[in-house]
């Protein structure tokens, strides 16, 4: 049997280079148990960290040992050590902090989405190209264990030509870990499904046509968004896929699965993440092939989890794309592709009626 064939290549590869300066800009949740942990053990260089809870920085700086900790976002970027700056705050704050960053010349790693509008979204893209500078979005779900190695089996043609392929999540999801979220009128889509938008883009491609409902749940009381939603997304092809997220699953019954159908196979498996979020566990994945060895099914197990594990991918794309001159995986313009697929979703749900993805243009705003 090819060991090649068998080489799911789901790990994100770390470039030569590692010791950039990171600058932290935004210390919450995420940043606490998923960016930092696996900075640290990938041994990268976190040089500073500014929140606009001082407090929260310097408990922050002690856990994982930052050096500098910063009173505002000037003197964090007058620190010319610091070569990349990651920014992890909430959307509507993205544009003016990256603005300012990229007015210093640092490179950027935010926080999705880019933008709470698209044209915010694009306004960003468009400085960072002027600016000179790389821009990564942390879009890490790319780099989930399970959707990863699903890619790897797709390029390989383990499975034909897709057909059909969904993600479908049904869980009880813990709002209150981010209060800020409970008044953003836009919630599912805009800030969950936006990765399963972003991880099927980066597998199968853009779609052409999207069709969404969104629904809210009686138990999700003063949190005013969507937070039940169904969005499918059709190709040029005959290829559909289908997302749904339900976020009130009360029962035991919990489930967060995908699966990919083909021409020659199918691939399924678990986004663990989900399960017991943020803690979760290791995706599963199983595959079978009428291509390839049809007498066998297989089933791997994959190290690490997405929390925090899946993390680092954004990052070493960057300064991968840093020191080649090249294209972050997750780039700002390719970011703007999903923004325009969750804009789509938000028009289709109001309208009640298929989109087409041409009628979400990415223009530049600068206010």
């Amino acid at each position: 049997m090819s060991d090649e064939l068998l080489d799911l290549d789901y790990k994100p590869h770390m470039p030569p280079k590692t010791d950039y300066g990171i600058g932290i800009v935004g210390c919450g949740g995420i940043v606490q148990y998923a960016v930092l942990p696996t900075y640290k053990k990938h041994g990268l260089n976190v040089l500073a960290c500014h929140d606009i809870n001082h407090a929260t920085a310097e408990s922050v700086a002690a856990e994982f040992d930052i050096p500098n900790v910063y009173e505002n976002l000037e003197e964090l970027l007058a620190n010319p050590a610091i070569e990349i700056v990651e920014i992890s705050v909430p959307p509507r704050y993205q544009l003016e902090i990256a603005r300012t960053c990229i007015a210093a010349g640092k490179h950027l790693l935010c926080q999705k989405p880019l933008a709470d509008t698209l044209p915010h979204a694009a306004e960003i893209v468009r400085l960072a190209r002027e600016g000179s500078v790389k821009l990564a979005v942390n879009q890490q779900l790319r780099w989930g264990q399970g959707l990863r190695a699903a890619k790897t089996l797709i390029r390989k043609g383990w499975i034909g030509q897709v057909v059909d392929a969904s993600i479908q999540v049904s869980v009880n999801t813990p709002w209150q870990m981010w209060p800020w979220l409970a008044i953003s009128p836009r919630l599912e889509v805009q800030y969950h499904s936006i990765h399963y938008i972003d991880a099927m883009r980066s597998i199968l491609g853009d779609p052409i046509w999207i069709t969404s409902r969104h629904a809210r749940n009686p138990l999700q009381g003063e949190i005013v968004g969507e937070t039940k939603t169904i969005t499918v997304m059709d190709y040029d092809t005959d290829l559909q896929v289908l997302i749904a997220d339900n976020h009130y699953n009360h029962s035991d019954d919990y489930f967060a699965v995908f699966r990919f159908i083909g021409t020659e196979g199918h691939i399924t498996g678990t986004l663990g993440a989900m399960y017991n979020y943020p803690d979760g566990r290791p995706d599963t994945l199983q595959w079978s092939s009428t291509r390839y060895y049809p007498e066998k099914r297989f089933e791997a197990k994959l190290e690490g989890k997405w929390i925090p594990d899946a993390f680092i991918g954004p990052t070493a794309s960057l300064m991968q794309a840093i020191q080649e001159d090249g294209v972050p995986e997750t780039d700002g313009h390719d970011n703007l592709q999903t923004l325009r697929v969750v804009e789509a979703a938000y028009l289709s749900a109001a309208e009640n009626r298929s989109v087409n993805i041409d009628e979400c243009q990415a223009v530049p705003c600068p206010d």
